[in-house]
Order: C-alpha cells, then sequence, then structure tokens
C-alpha cells in the first residue's frame, strides 16, 4: 500500500521552522526608490510585533554605492533604543530572541560594525558573502575568491572578538547569472570552509533563482549527509521563474528548518539608481527585465507552511495585512498572490454562493448535504478494467 503519512515519507521533515526576514535589507536594496527611515522603521517594528525573531537590518557597506543604506545608523540606534525595548515588552515580545543581522560585504563594513557595537548599537550578527562562480562573486565584492577567503577568516576573528557572530553565504549553488552551471560538490565544500574559519552558520542561496526542486532536495540532502546539524544551515530562494515555493518545500523535505523571506517577493541585484540621480551600486544588471528579479514572497511562505501544519510563529493575518501595505509603500504591485487573495478559508466564501440551492435541492426532496441520487449504492464500484 502507499505511504499516505507526508511525515513518514520524508522523515527529516521539519514540524517547525524558523523564517527570517529579509526586507528592509534584501528586498529594499533593489529598488529605484529611496524608502523612507521612517517607513523602514515601521516595516522592522511590525514585522517583529507580527513575530519575526531574525530580522535584518541593513547593509552596512559604502552608501556612496548604495545609499538605499545610508540610515543604517538610524535603523539600528532605533532598535536598539530602551523605547523600543519597552514597546516590545508591552507587545509580549522578548527582546532577548531578536536576533537583528547587518550585511558586511567587505572588511571596512565589518569595522564599521565593531565601531557601532562599541557604541552600544551594533547587529548581533554579520554576513559575508561567496559566489562558487567567481564571476559572480567578483562583480558581488570586487575580489578574487582566494583573497576574499582571506579576508573572510581575518573578519570572522574581529567579529568574534568584538561579540557578534558571521554567517557565510554560499551562493550561486544551482546556477550564476553571469558563469551559467555550477557544481553542486563545490557549495559543499565552500559551505564545510565557511565552518571551518569559524562562521556561526551558512546561508545556502540561490540568488538568481535558477534551482529546480529535485536539485534542492539532492543539494540539501547532500549537505546535511556531511553536517548534519539543520541549525547551521538558513535557505535562501529567488523567484526568477516563480518556482520557490518548490524549492522550499524540496529544503523541507530535505531536512531544512531555517528560511529567509521578503515580503511581497522584493529584493535582488542592488539598484545603479536612486530616485533622480545613477548610482554606482554592482554596476550593470545582469537581467533584463526588473520584474524577474526577487526573493520567495513571505506573505506566501508563510501561508504555505501554516497550511501545511508547520509551526512558524508568525501572525500569518498581519503579515498578509504588512505585505498589502507595502505595496503602498513602494508604489506598485508585488509578488504575493496570499497578500491579495488570503489564505485557504475551512469555511469557505459563502458571500460567492448562488441564492436558490437549498430551495431547489427540498423542491426535488433531496436531503441536505446529499450528494448521490438516493437510488445508487452507498460506494461505487470500479469496473474490472480500472482495478489494479
Amino acid at each position: 500500500m502507499t505511504e499516505y503519512d507526508y511525515w513518514k515519507i520524508f522523515p527529516r521533515m521539519p514540524k517547525k521552522v524558523t523564517i527570517g526576514d529579509i526586507t528592509i535589507r534584501d528586498g529594499l536594496q533593489h529598488l529605484e526608490k529611496f524608502i523612507s527611515t521612517r517607513a523602514k522603521i515601521f516595516y522592522l517594528e511590525e514585522l517583529i510585533f507580527a513575530g519575526c525573531r531574525h530580522i535584518e537590518v541593513t547593509n552596512l557597506g559604502n552608501p556612496y554605492l548604495m545609499p538605499q543604506f545610508e540610515d543604517a545608523k538610524s535603523l539600528l540606534t532605533h532598535l536598539r533604543s530602551e523605547r523600543f525595548k519597552k514597546r516590545c515588552a508591552r507587545k509580549g515580545v522578548n527582546y532577548d530572541d531578536l536576533v537583528l543581522t547587518a550585511i558586511t560585504i567587505r572588511e571596512g563594513a565589518v569595522d564599521r560594525a565593531i565601531e557601532l557595537r562599541k557604541q552600544g548599537i551594533g547587529p548581533d550578527r554579520l554576513l559575508m558573502m561567496v559566489s562558487t562562480e567567481e564571476e559572480h562573486h567578483f562583480a558581488n565584492s570586487g575580489c578574487t575568491l582566494p583573497e576574499y577567503w582571506k579576508e573572510s577568516e581575518r573578519c570572522i576573528q574581529k567579529c568574534n572578538d568584538a561579540g557578534m557572530v558571521m554567517c557565510g553565504t554560499v551562493s550561486t549553488i544551482w546556477g550564476s547569472p553571469i558563469g551559467g552551471a555550477t557544481d553542486m560538490k563545490d557549495a559543499v565544500e565552500f559551505t564545510k570552509r565557511w565552518l571551518e574559519i569559524g562562521a556561526h552558520d551558512v546561508e545556502h542561496a540561490d540568488h538568481d533563482g535558477s534551482a529546480s526542486a529535485p536539485d534542492v532536495y539532492r543539494y540539501f540532502s547532500m549537505i546535511l549527509d556531511e553536517i548534519p546539524d539543520p541549525r547551521l544551515h538558513i535557505a535562501h530562494f529567488h523567484e526568477t521563474k516563480r518556482v520557490a515555493a518548490a524549492s522550499a518545500l524540496a529544503a523541507m523535505q530535505a531536512g531544512i528548518i531555517n528560511f529567509e523571506a521578503t515580503l511581497g517577493g522584493m529584493g535582488g541585484q542592488p539598484a545603479n539608481f536612486l530616485d533622480d540621480c545613477p548610482v554606482k551600486g554592482t554596476g550593470d544588471y545582469y537581467y533584463d527585465d526588473p520584474r524577474y528579479v526577487g526573493l520567495m514572497c513571505l506573505e506566501d511562505l508563510l501561508v504555505q507552511v501554516d497550511e501545511m501544519g508547520i509551526a512558524h510563529g508568525y501572525d500569518v493575518d498581519r503579515i498578509l495585512w504588512l505585505g498589502r501595505q507595502m505595496e503602498r509603500t513602494v508604489g506598485h504591485r508585488l509578488r504575493s498572490e496570499a497578500a491579495i487573495n488570503g489564505r485557504t478559508l475551512t469555511e469557505g466564501h459563502m458571500k460567492y454562493a448562488r441564492p436558490g440551492l437549498k430551495k431547489r435541492k427540498e423542491k426535488l426532496g433531496e436531503a441536505a448535504g446529499q450528494q448521490m441520487p438516493s437510488d445508487w449504492a452507498p460506494q461505487a464500484v470500479l469496473p474490472e478494467k480500472y482495478c489494479a
């Protein structure tokens, strides 16, 4: 007989997941419009009050390159303020459960994080990033891979000495938008290298939506065979082909418990134009249409895992509301379908029912809830040619 219990078919499948939000950093970095500091603070607070405990706050890199993050210090200052801590207490949020992350692609940004830490407003966690495909890595960092690995080793030591932890990202696992096909075995080795030089955890990233569900399952199975603790691994998927939901499911089937997403599926390569001015960003865009960039939608992922009965810790309805507000903030339709259409309701949508069904059943002498003609057998009998 076929096994119908999903968790018996996939014994590593989690009953609980952690979903970090990266809207205010990764989500906004692609926008060619500056989002006000007030709006960023609003969404950071509301995401936390709605259940987020792992949140990317900002990018501490050079604001000349990415002016969307010129208010990085203001955001961190607010989240470290006594006022915000008191608001958390009133909302029933344990402030000590929050993990505030800042992106620090290069050593100068790590040094900036350390200075902010000394001022009492620094992040808890930093993130550096390598791509297994060197052209993509060079576009993001300006370094060769060997050069960057040595820099990362120094930065992790600095970070740990300052009381913070470092996440190491491995990108282009399933392919590169510049160099094309990649080998998943390289990403497994890169993951080991991050942990070898002292990284606290590893983000496994599909930065251009190259992943397919079978390869995601295969890769994370390889990772957990080599490094079995699922707490060390975070899945990060982009939505280029609108298959991130399938990738997330495949990752869970393999045993992954940590994910990242953004409101509305925003995000992508840093903008090279902001408001009315060209900016450096990371150079020319490596895509032809801005509709083909973005991350997995937080709203849709939450609805997906919630309806599977997987615990996640969020107020889903509040997140759906936030997704609709974010569309107003950025001024255009975002990718989430759940934010618009809501969740599957067990009670249905009776406001769409056509009038007259009850009266027609009564007229025909049918009982309420009757589905088959009264003279039919209680159960169908299949013709022999359809039977196994």
